[in-house]
């Protein structure tokens, strides 16, 4: 549910800073994805003699018998899976002017980034503004004509009169995330989004704090120093000892 709320709670922060001349807007698609890794039924079955009914649909037309298949493994299965984003409007002629996009894994793998690239593309060749925000560790970050400066995670923002030149804000996993502007039209200031108050504000709403086991160790991969930032930060607030 992340993802969802998320969004929701960036336009709830953005709409009342841009009205009345802007409509702010979450928008849902859905794109077909892979889920990592192989998928095993709880029921699977690895039997040591396989037995076939003969009356039933193990008999062959030639009086022969088929053999049962020792083992039932699930595949993998495409799923449509929902992607959210935010559109500022012109609230009088509903012409886009700004996209927000939150990466979520489908966008970085797959089908799902092949859409979004896709996506992406048609917006950078519009007049309307690109905000990309990619709190994903892992997954292929967006394609950028040079290597982006090391970091955990990534702002990136794309003005129409400054193509291709993008403004990247990099993040530590060990820094806050940044307030990032939001551009308008032309004569209109930017406005501003502050993601960290963003995900504050979800997390103690939400109870996310319930949702996350913190005594186990990281689903991703991390550096020394990081397990050693992530340890304080828990032994900080009791989780751990």
């Amino acid at each position: 549910s992340f993802h969802s709320q998320y969004t929701a709670e960036l336009a709830r922060q953005l709409a009342p800073k841009v009205r009345p001349r802007y409509l702010v807007l979450t928008t849902e698609r859905f794109v077909l994805d892979e889920p990592e890794g192989i998928a095993v039924t709880p029921g699977w079955k690895s039997p040591d003699v396989g037995v076939v009914d003969r009356e039933g649909s193990g008999r062959l037309d030639s009086g022969g018998t088929v053999t049962a298949a020792p083992v039932e493994i699930a595949t993998l299965m495409p799923v449509r899976t929902p992607q959210w984003s935010i559109e500022i409007r012109d609230a009088q002629n509903r012409e886009l002017v700004t996209a927000i996009e939150f990466l979520s894994p489908a966008n970085k793998r797959g089908d799902g980034r092949q859409e979004y690239l896709e996506k992406r593309r048609r917006i950078l060749l519009s007049t309307a503004h690109l905000l990309e925000i990619d709190l994903l560790r892992r997954g292929t970050r967006v394609p950028m004509r040079d290597p982006l400066p090391p970091a955990d995670y990534y702002v990136l923002l794309s003005r129409p009169e400054r193509r291709p030149i993008m403004e990247v804000w990099p993040i530590r996993m060990t820094e806050p995330l940044p307030r990032v502007p939001v551009p308008l039209l032309p004569g209109d200031p930017d406005s501003e989004l502050d993601l960290q108050l963003a995900l504050n504000s979800i997390y103690d709403l939400l109870g996310y704090d319930l949702a996350l086991d913190y005594a186990a160790d990281p689903l991703v991969s991390v550096s020394d120093e990081q397990q050693r930032w992530i340890d304080e930060r828990l032994r900080e607030t009791g989780v751990r000892p």
